[in-house]
């Protein structure tokens, strides 16, 4: 079925009411009626399976016939320092790193970012790529989207295992440091740009207890190096078997 967040307050008991951006997706792009089943997310974790009652151009009310836990939403929660990237390549980590599983986003400048600035259009065209990865895959929660933030000020800030996927390391791998770990959320994995990270910055990291690591013999792209880790880090702790 299909997938939609609505705000929390929209789900009152086993009632619903259906605010305009949402009826009209259903009115018009997917031709419901009344009777229509459809899947609402309150961005609590629990999903509502409800049934139309009706659906205008301006709201709609349904009715809520089952709610549960979502399956989607990982218990582990990993968050991604990405340093921004040109072009539509942050789009494609916000995307596919939502459909992963990672629970936050923060946008990095680092020393070799191309880009260096975010205008506000920007930041709300992510917010809607995350919604619409996180219906699509099932997830009960948006992952958060922080505000752009410099690298230095983000490595001072973080708390929890936090790790630094770095082409320069070769001995400390990713699978060496979670079994020697007490892992506890969150688990935060630091990205660099196209160019990588500049060696001074992999010190300051270091200083501030971020640990970098490998992910092998082979050059990972900065759009790459995140899913590849988030992903790595999730199957090593269960969460991409049967639950």
């Amino acid at each position: 079925m299909h997938r939609f967040f609505v705000s929390e307050d929209s789900i009152q008991g086993d009632k619903v009411s259906l605010e305009p951006r949402v009826a009209r997706q259903l009115r018009d792009v997917l031709r419901a009626r009344q009777g229509t089943r459809v899947i609402l997310l309150d961005n609590t974790g629990y999903e509502y399976n409800v049934e139309l009652s009706w659906v205008g151009k301006d709201g709609g009310e349904a009715k809520v016939r089952e709610s549960r836990p979502a399956r989607g939403e990982p218990h582990t929660q990993v968050r991604l320092y990405q340093s921004i990237l040109k072009g539509d390549k942050f789009e494609l980590v916000l995307q596919k790193g939502t459909e992963v599983g990672i629970s936050a986003f923060y946008p990095v400048f680092s020393l070799r970012s191309v880009v260096t600035d975010v205008r506000p259009n920007k930041q709300e065209r992510w917010e809607r790529v995350l919604a619409e990865a996180a219906e699509q895959s099932g997830r009960g929660r948006l992952p958060l989207l922080s505000g752009p933030v410099l690298f230095t000020d983000a490595c001072e800030g973080v708390e929890g295992l936090s790790l630094m996927p770095y082409e320069g390391e070769g001995v400390t791998g990713l699978r060496e440091v979670l079994h020697n770990s007490t892992v506890d959320d969150p688990i935060n994995l630091f990205i660099g740009p196209e160019g990588g990270f500049e060696e001074q910055e992999v010190d300051f990291a270091r200083s501030q207890g971020i640990t970098p690591i490998s992910l092998g013999p082979r050059i990972l792209r900065a759009e790459t190096a995140g899913l590849v880790a988030a992903t790595a880090v999730l199957y090593e702790l269960g969460e991409l078997g049967p639950q």
